[in-house]
């Protein structure tokens, strides 16, 4: 499926036999604070065991074929939070990318931030964008990072762009329809997810992709982040396989039943 492809029902039925398994997990990285607080560590130091919790969990979601993988690792509320915790997270991407990108590089995975800019300082932009630009060639593995990023902002935000668009003359009101809409977002270059992973025994989404997640599967799990691994990802991937997709249709079997 090619990444522009915003067809979630053509998706499914072009892979087939492959339906089980999901090509987009979208994971919300949740609970490093209470990870630390149990421990009696400082929360920074959730954080940082949240960014060893990435490097296991990316490596586990290529071996599983998994083409792309998406993270959500800071919300445009997470600003909110004490100063000390927003300038420990703000810190997180260039931990991660410092110790990994060299690796990511070589192993054929392309790196893209979605998200604001806008209140980012100019050196973590500037990591951002020699990250995305190291790994712009590769296509064996797709690794979105959500970062000062909310899925009502980026939804207002393409709103806004097909608006500017229209008044520019470049578009027109009766050109916009659902697969113009997706193209406006930021997450444009990749196929919807397939499958949203919540750890952390939190059950809601956190204004994390909510244009993209119409017909995603939502897998909770009782377990806090840094402690997530290639064995909670299987079982994430088991529960995926037993569902069964609709897409808002009947399938042929339950219309043949029903008569």
């Amino acid at each position: 499926m090619a990444a522009q492809d915003k067809n979630p029902t053509a998706g499914a039925q072009a892979r087939g036999a492959e339906a089980s398994r999901p090509l987009h997990v979208a994971i919300v990285m949740d609970g490093n604070g209470r990870w630390a607080k149990r421990r009696g560590l400082p929360r920074s130091l959730g954080h940082r065991a949240g960014v060893e919790a990435l490097k296991r969990t990316v490596s586990a979601a290529a071996e599983m074929n998994i083409r792309w993988l998406t993270v959500y690792g800071f919300s445009t509320e997470n600003w909110s939070r004490p100063a000390a915790e927003v300038a420990e997270l703000m810190a997180l991407p260039k931990r991660y990318f410092e110790s990994d990108i060299a690796r990511l590089e070589r192993e054929g995975v392309r790196v893209r931030v979605v998200g604001r800019r806008q209140g980012l300082s100019g050196e973590l932009v500037k990591l951002i964008e020699d990250a995305q630009a190291r790994t712009a060639h590769n296509d064996a593995f797709h690794l979105n990072i959500a970062f000062n990023y909310g899925g009502q902002a980026d939804i207002v935000e393409a709103a806004r762009r097909f608006a500017e668009d229209v008044a520019l003359g470049r578009a027109r009101p009766e050109d916009l329809n659902e697969q113009t809409f997706a193209g406006q977002l930021s997450t444009a270059d990749s196929p919807p997810p397939d499958l949203i992973v919540r750890p952390s025994g939190e059950q809601r989404l956190s204004n994390f992709l909510l244009w993209e997640a119409a017909y995603a599967e939502l897998v909770f799990q009782d377990v806090l982040w840094p402690d997530y691994g290639a064995e909670h990802l299987k079982a994430a991937l088991e529960i995926f396989a037993g569902r069964e997709r609709r897409y808002g249709a009947v399938l042929a079997d339950d219309v043949l039943a029903a008569g």
